[in-house]
């Protein structure tokens, strides 16, 4: 549902591209307008980085659940969430910005922004995979924490303290 609801932010965000129209058909790219191709595809990226780091501390809270099954759910969670944004993304920029009439020569014509490649949709998934290893990799616990004992840590003798010093 986050997925959806940033692809749909992202589609009423990202820039259209201008076109001029130079025969039926056929566009041109205005000087300063092709950087918005750039644009899209960033923003895209960065909305998916977002939203990968936010399910895996959301994931993460549920300290029962930690371990390799909650790593799997969230990466294919995150896998099926970046295509839906990228569904809802470009399905509301196609409604923003509706095929022109393109026939008439002379004339420009806003296109709607695309995300230009799908390895952009390896963002979200690769973020949450990467969070949750430091969120593991930081946890003090063996067991990441998921026991309700409480955890003696142990305490130094001042024989040990003595012997690295």
């Amino acid at each position: 549902m986050a997925s959806a609801l940033v692809g749909a932010i992202w589609g009423v965000l990202a820039p259209a591209e201008h076109l001029l129209v130079v025969a039926p058909d056929r566009g041109v790219t205005l000087t300063g307008e092709s950087v918005h191709r750039f644009d899209a595809i960033g923003m895209f990226a960065c909305a998916g980085l977002v939203v990968g780091i936010l399910a895996a501390v959301a994931a993460w809270t549920a300290r029962r659940s930690r371990g390799p099954v909650a790593v799997a759910a969230v990466l294919a969670g995150n896998i099926v969430g970046a295509g839906v944004m990228a569904l809802a993304g470009l399905g509301v920029a196609a409604l923003r910005f509706p095929g022109d009439d393109v026939s008439t020569p002379g004339t420009i014509v806003a296109t709607a922004p695309g995300i230009g490649t799908l390895l952009v949709l390896v963002f979200q998934p690769l973020a949450a995979c990467v969070v949750t290893l430091v969120l593991a990799a930081l946890n003090p616990f063996d067991d990441l924490g998921i026991s309700d004992s409480p955890v003696e840590l142990d305490e130094w003798d001042e024989r040990d303290a003595t012997l690295t010093s």
